[in-house]
């Protein structure tokens, strides 16, 4: 077909009113393409817990602004605005890095939306948006592994603090010797302590399971505060009147904590850079494939991880690593030699060998 061809038909469609993507549908498609406010709760109701806590403020938004909306009705500028908006009205905090984070999971959720859309055949790929919306360049994270002293110092403060001096210190512990991220913490239950090999069951990102060793202490804390619930089986950190905590439990022991210790507070500091401290320990000491074990990180793929299929670390060489860690001997570690510098032992000696012994409470 010539270029004059091409420019005739071209005059014709748009005489017609007719886009030529229009014209890739078959001939009796009659499809309804649903609105937000119809399809944002059948997309919540699929995801994982974890997905839609992510996403949900930002799905609420959407909903909010194009609630009666069909979702192929916003153009890419349209969509690209929405999270220009979300970016420059993030909250902003101390350790902020300008809404970007926001920004990008408004991308993140809107992609989610038009993939579900797309799979269900309401979209085709050709009339997707949200196909080449762009996600703003992620920085280099500021968390970083702290310094033993630094460690020693936050869960001082934890310990000795606040209207549940054993419920934080164990919060603590559990981070540093299992290097899990909060979501997986929240989740352990009564049931997924196995004491004879010292290993707790974790659910973690994705969906993932794994065993991860622990130290007798550590074990023995988790059997005792298990008593709290009436359900052995249920969610396993609760408050002393039995309630099982929440994230903002993890909110209030950080606040706390950056009260006492201005750096913490400045600087951001989190749960998560326990496992940033743990894990970088481990990789010292036991390598790369032992941290990333002891990380419970998916199998990688392409070819700079394929060798790692193949040299994966053992449970056993996990529990080595915790044995190290905390200076104590684990059922499944073999050659263990007292003495050696490990991080609980070194960091943090209230933790060595010893659950804190009870104080008088006062209000957080």
């Amino acid at each position: 077909m010539s270029t004059q061809d091409v420019d005739v038909a071209r005059q014709l469609l748009q005489h017609l009113g007719v886009r030529p993507e229009e014209l890739l549908r078959a001939p009796n498609d009659s499809r309804v393409v649903p609105t937000f406010g119809e399809f944002i709760p059948r997309v919540s109701a699929t995801v994982s817990d974890g997905t839609r806590r992510t996403y949900s403020p930002y799905w609420q938004r959407l909903d909010a602004i194009w609630h009666d909306r069909s979702l192929d009705e916003p153009t890419p500028l349209e969509l690209t605005e929405v999270v220009q908006q979300t970016r420059q009205q993030a909250n902003t905090r101390q350790n902020g890095r300008g809404g970007r984070s926001a920004a990008e999971n408004m991308v993140s959720a809107i992609r989610c939306l038009y993939r579900f859309a797309v799979e269900d055949r309401h979209l085709s790929a050709f009339n997707n948006p949200a196909a080449n919306l762009k996600a703003p360049r992620r920085l280099p994270s500021t968390r970083r592994a702290l310094a033993k002293r630094h460690l020693s110092d936050l869960h001082a403060v934890a310990a000795t603090t606040g209207d549940d001096k054993d419920l934080d210190q164990l919060i603590v512990r559990i981070h540093i010797e299992t290097a899990c991220r909060r979501e997986t913490a929240l989740r352990i239950h009564g049931d997924d302590l196995e004491p004879e090999q010292c290993v707790v069951r974790l659910h973690g990102k994705g969906d993932t399971v794994h065993w991860q060793p622990v130290s007798p202490t550590l074990m023995d804390q988790l059997i005792t505060h298990r008593a709290r619930s009436a359900d052995p089986t249920g969610q396993l950190l609760r408050y002393k009147n039995g309630r099982p905590i929440t994230r903002r439990r993890y909110d209030h022991l950080w606040d706390r904590i950056g009260r006492s210790l201005p750096w913490v507070a400045i600087q951001g500091v989190t749960t998560h850079w326990i496992r940033y401290t743990t894990l970088t320990f481990v990789e010292r000491n036991f390598g790369y494939a032992v941290a990333r074990a002891f990380a419970a990180h998916a199998d990688p793929t392409g070819q700079s991880g394929a060798t790692l299929t193949y040299v994966r670390a053992t449970i056993e060489e996990v529990a080595a690593a915790v044995q190290m860690l905390t200076d104590e001997p684990h059922p499944l570690a073999p050659d263990y030699h007292e003495g050696e510098q490990g991080l609980l032992s070194s960091a943090a000696p209230s933790l060595h060998r010893q659950a804190l012994r009870p104080t008088p409470s006062r209000r957080d």
